[in-house]
């Protein structure tokens, strides 16, 4: 497939995406067009590299006031094989060329490749430098390809016993088939960010993301609810890219805690994400301690990867972007805003 191709072609870079070796909602087209009402646009770019097609979908924002804009690659960029040097080098070039061409101060990336394995000085030779990321860069995914008594088995005892336990007080699980429970889920993920001091998202994006991820099989609501009472008590909203499923948005109510419906319900949507196909579940990053533990308690391999890196084009537009986000970050802090930055997604 040829770098033109993966830029002018919605379905082949969509392809492109699923079957890399790190595929990610992030870059699917659908993530584009949920950002687009929130005045992002979108741009690819792609090159080709010594093994094979690299390419990223950018989103571009452009602060008001100045000529400059911002394009960011979350969890890009994408190749059919691990990112190395030598595909570095050419996305590097094409994205500089692209970058002045629609006249962006910096390009922004966050690749899902392993820390300490060559990448960083990869890109530090090729003028990134590193900048905080938006998106976790650690996270934990379970391999959920083998048989399901072994994933079974990487839990650990205690988590084990919480599910034992959830389904003995009488919780079921449920799918949301057509997106007319999204309102449902939002209000027990609302409850729980307000808990937390969390800044949600607010729920008309959660249809948007529906709207343009149910099609194509990309999102999946789940509840576990009570027998006794019909009350859901505990959702997961996840999201997928070809054979890997992220567990990003979720909540659990305060009678979910006490019948330890959130183990229970994890467990049904990895069972269920296995027999819809899927062959890895990504737990979405490796938070605070509680949270950490919890996850933790359900196997699966750590994964730490490069962190965000930033491709500065010119000069005076880099200075001049740097300092409207360093004064929009004051300003943010200032009126006390905390906001869970890795469901951000831009």
């Amino acid at each position: 497939m040829t770098p033109r191709r993966l830029v002018e072609d919605d379905a082949a870079w969509d392809a492109f995406v699923a079957e890399s070796a790190m595929p990610s909602y992030l870059q699917a087209t659908a993530w584009a067009a949920i950002k687009q009402p929130n005045g992002w646009s979108s741009m690819r770019v792609a090159a080709a590299g010594p093994a094979g097609p690299v390419g990223a979908q950018l989103l571009v924002r452009r602060a008001p006031g100045i000529p400059w804009g911002l394009g960011y690659a979350p969890r890009g960029p994408v190749s059919a094989s691990a990112l190395d040097a030598g595909a570095v080098r050419a996305f590097t070039d094409r994205a500089r060329a692209a970058a002045r061409s629609r006249r962006l101060a910096a390009v922004r990336i966050e690749p899902e490749a392993p820390r300490g394995e060559g990448l960083e000085e990869a890109l530090t030779a090729n003028g990134w430098r590193p900048v905080p990321s938006v998106q976790q860069d650690a996270t934990r995914i379970v391999d959920i390809s083998v048989p399901e008594e072994e994933v079974w088995a990487q839990f650990h005892r205690k988590t084990r016993q919480s599910i034992t336990k959830s389904e003995r007080q009488g919780i079921r699980t449920v799918v949301d088939e057509d997106g007319s429970r999204v309102g449902d889920f939002y209000r027990i993920h609302v409850d729980s960010m307000e808990r937390q001091g969390i800044m949600p998202r607010s729920e008309e994006t959660f249809h948007e993301m529906w709207e343009h991820l149910a099609p194509r099989r990309m999102a999946h609501i789940l509840f576990a609810e009570s027998e006794e009472t019909g009350e859901a008590v505990a959702t997961l909203f996840l999201m997928s890219c070809g054979p890997r499923v992220m567990d990003v948005y979720g909540g659990t109510t305060a009678a979910g805690n006490a019948t330890r419906a959130n183990y229970l319900l994890k467990w049904d949507a990895i069972k269920r994400c296995r027999a819809w196909g899927y062959r890895e579940y990504d737990l979405w990053g490796i938070p605070r301690a509680g949270i950490a533990q919890f996850k933790s308690g359900f196997g699966g391999r750590e994964v730490y990867y490069v962190g965000g890196w930033e491709l500065p084009v010119g000069r005076v537009g880099p200075t001049v972007l740097s300092g409207v986000q360093a004064a929009r970050e004051w300003y943010r802090r200032l009126r006390g805003v905390r906001q869970l930055e890795h469901e951000s997604g831009a």
